[in-house]
């Protein structure tokens, strides 16, 4: 998903409250600090529970004119409006039980449902969310992650953290999903994953929490599924569980929840991947509750949630992929989740 840097600079979580779910909003400045543009009821509700099950609850689409947020409580999706001003609700539509993670690819949405696991599909059509008939899908019971769009949108890829497998789908033209192909993950617990522009795929693996074994793998799409390259690429950190790439496609960032580090990993032309540094950037050393990440438009900014210190953390992107901290910023529940940048 590529975002327009014509777009307001934001940054925006959601509060997963089970009262009333909320997307806070923050101003990003050209120097990468963040201030307050308030908070904006989803029309939904969270699951209320701390440290949500979700990767890719908040996406920014691709145009930069939209946001949408999962309302993991009460089953639906939610669709704001993007303004220098801030945020307006324009639409919230039912899309299952607990649905954890949305991607969207030139209007073609697709939510992924993870209590009766299961795809949704609909489209952005006139400033509003309308379903897509016979898109819906069925999932076995395999703790489904994330879904993602491959960067030409030909291609839908579902983690599934029980299975210890990856599920592509073909996508034609009228958005609807073909069968799908499943391979087994390089390694234990597939979680987030990000692509590059041309298409390599870097997946996190937390290794069943296994304290120390934090893991990332890469792999290639092509007209037969989905093949590997880099296999189960250890940063001796623990539950890593996000993941994004730079704008240049030279890096990916992971971010390991169980103590507070950022991973980068040097991506090769060939798709392969290297670990380069385990601690590129440091929310609270040691402390639990580092999640969601993503860059800015311009590159230039990488910001991440910290649901136990209910903080955003900021790094400026430097020169070989350098994390340099430029502040931190509160006023966030113990239940937030996700997170996106413009």
């Amino acid at each position: 998903m590529s975002r327009t840097e014509s777009s307001p600079r934001a940054v925006y979580v959601q509060t997963n409250e089970a009262g009333e779910n909320r997307l806070v909003a923050f101003a990003r400045a050209i120097d990468g600090s963040l201030s307050s543009l308030g908070s904006f009821p989803t029309g939904g509700a969270g699951d209320g529970v701390a440290h949500l099950t979700s990767q890719g609850s908040v996406v920014i689409t691709g145009d930069g004119q939209h946001v949408l947020v999962t309302n993991a409580g009460s089953g639906d999706i939610s669709l704001f409006s993007v303004s220098d001003a801030g945020l307006t609700l324009v639409d919230t539509v039912p899309t299952g039980e607990a649905p954890k993670s949305v991607a969207e690819h030139d209007g073609l949405v697709y939510v992924l449902n993870t209590g009766v696991p299961s795809l949704a599909g609909f489209r952005i059509a006139g400033g509003r969310i309308e379903r897509l008939p016979g898109s819906g899908r069925d999932l076995a019971q395999a703790d489904p992650a994330q879904v993602g769009f491959s960067p030409d949108g030909s291609t839908l890829v579902v983690t599934q953290r029980a299975a210890d497998s990856i599920a592509v789908y073909p996508v034609d033209s009228a958005g609807l999903l073909g069968a799908s192909r499943e391979i087994a993950s390089a390694g234990p617990t597939p979680y987030g994953f990000a692509f590059t522009s041309t298409g390599t795929m870097v997946v996190t693996e937390a290794f069943g929490a296994a304290r120390g074994k934090a893991a990332a793998s890469s792999y290639t799409l092509g007209g037969d599924g989905i093949s590997s390259v880099s296999r189960s690429v250890g940063n001796g950190r623990s539950e890593i569980c996000w993941a994004i790439v730079s704008k240049d496609d030279r890096y990916a960032f992971t971010t390991n929840f169980a103590d507070g580090a950022v991973s980068r990993y040097a991506i090769g032309g060939d798709g392969s991947i290297t670990l380069e540094d385990a601690t590129a950037g440091l929310a609270v050393d040691g402390q639990t509750g580092l999640r969601d990440e993503d860059i800015s438009a311009d590159g230039r900014y990488l910001y991440a949630v910290d649901a136990d210190s209910q903080r955003v953390f900021g790094w400026a992107v430097g020169d070989g992929g350098s994390l340099d901290p430029i502040g931190s910023w509160d006023g966030l529940p113990a239940t937030v989740a996700g997170l996106a940048a413009s």
